[in-house]
């Protein structure tokens, strides 16, 4: 049994002083022709966000908020494991751990704990209800500091089945996750099947190897390469939307970090961006998330200084390359969900799954909500992850 404790989210004043006076002293790049944000973060937009953020975001207010769920940290394998653990209300909670991606934290799961943990309250089954934890990942938010390398989504998944096991003592758990999330679930349900119950992914069942390539900061080229006529086109600006960020964080991230770590105003842009990008908004972010909740995710990466091993998450990932941990089929061999957003997923038609990778057992295409379904589409989310788990439930 690992070590656990009690956390409260409580920032210094002082890197709150620091923060305001370099809000003041911004130095914002001159932009124009940009309205489109085909260049990136629209200089206007942000402009009026930083200005929201000095002058009327509160962010004791929203650390009240954050500080609502239960929060602790455990030291797993000389890791700092920061993570909410809210027990279910309900005739036999089923424990579930959800995980994150980048540029996502924890706060993205923040409207779905409250209906998957004490379904009845929310109009629900009680029957449906599960024992939350979610973590903040190895390097991320609260999560810190770390200062070893290999850390990625693989080693994750090694964290969290001591978390959930060792830590927390639940014999079998369930898992689920988007983004890095996803591929930490799905090894979760590669590596160790006798303890999971299934796992629930939105987007696509991620492959494990899709850092493993030559070229790790270009993982879309294998996919366009067999693709041709309109697919091809479609699949290429469809991948514009992550390219950057990808070659950037796994050949250079330390480079970024240089910028990031020093200037709240870089920071804010390069997580807006994604957000903008990324989410079923239309071009409009504030149809997905207001200035508050953009601001919550960016204090989160901010004042915990975690953007430099955040990013390194990335980096990790190519140079540490997944191998399996067994030759058996499927490679995952438990009860696997998808829900598709169609926003968020490739332009091309949606294929069978293969039956040598997964035993797939639900799944959902959604019209709506994008690449932050769980903050985008709450009510979607807890539907399907109901509905995913309720024939497993023993």
């Amino acid at each position: 049994m690992e070590h656990i404790e009690p956390f409260a989210i409580s920032i210094d004043d002082a890197v709150l002083d620091d923060l305001r006076e370099r809000l003041r002293r911004a130095r914002l790049p001159r932009d124009f022709a940009n309205e489109d944000w085909s260049y990136g973060t629209n200089g206007a937009y942000l402009r009026s966000l930083l200005d929201y953020w000095l002058e009327s975001y509160d962010w004791r207010a929203r650390e009240r908020a954050m500080n609502e769920l239960a929060h602790f940290r455990a030291n797993i394998d000389g890791l700092p494991i920061h993570f909410v653990h809210v027990r279910g209300r309900g005739p036999a909670p089923m424990p579930l751990v959800l995980s994150h991606g980048w540029p996502w934290t924890f706060w993205d799961y923040r409207d779905v704990i409250g209906p998957l943990s004490d379904p009845a309250t929310h109009g629900g089954d009680p029957a449906d209800a599960f024992d939350i934890v979610v973590p903040s990942l190895p390097g991320f938010g609260f999560s810190t500091p770390i200062t070893r390398t290999g850390v990625n989504a693989w080693t994750t998944a090694d964290l969290w089945h001591e978390l959930m096991t060792g830590v927390l003592g639940y014999e079998h758990f369930a898992a689920a996750g988007g983004d890095w999330g996803a591929i930490v679930t799905a090894q979760l349900g590669h590596k160790y099947p006798e303890r999971l119950i299934g796992i629930y992914v939105v987007g696509t069942v991620a492959a494990l190897a899709f850092f493993s390539g030559e070229r790790p900061w270009d993982p879309f080229m294998e996919h366009i390469a067999s693709l041709t006529g309109d697919d091809r086109a479609r699949f290429i600006e469809w991948s514009r939307r992550f390219a950057s960020h990808v070659a950037v964080q796994v050949l250079d991230p330390q480079t970024l970090a240089s910028a990031m770590h020093d200037s709240p105003a870089g920071l804010c842009a390069w997580l807006l961006e994604r957000r903008r990008a990324w989410s079923d908004c239309g071009g409009d972010v504030e149809r997905r998330f207001s200035k508050d909740t953009l601001l919550d995710h960016t204090m989160l990466y901010w004042a915990t200084g975690a953007f430099s091993s955040s990013v390194r998450y990335y980096a990790e990932a190519a140079r540490y390359k997944w191998t399996p941990a067994h030759d058996r089929t499927p490679l995952i061999e438990v009860p696997t969900g998808v829900t598709v957003y169609r926003a968020d997923a490739p332009p091309l038609p949606l294929r069978d799954a293969d039956p040598r990778l997964f035993p797939l057992h639900f799944q959902k295409v959604r019209e709506s909500g994008g690449h932050f379904a769980p903050a985008e589409e709450p009510a979607a989310f807890v539907e399907d992850v109901r509905a995913a788990f309720r024939p497993l439930r023993r």
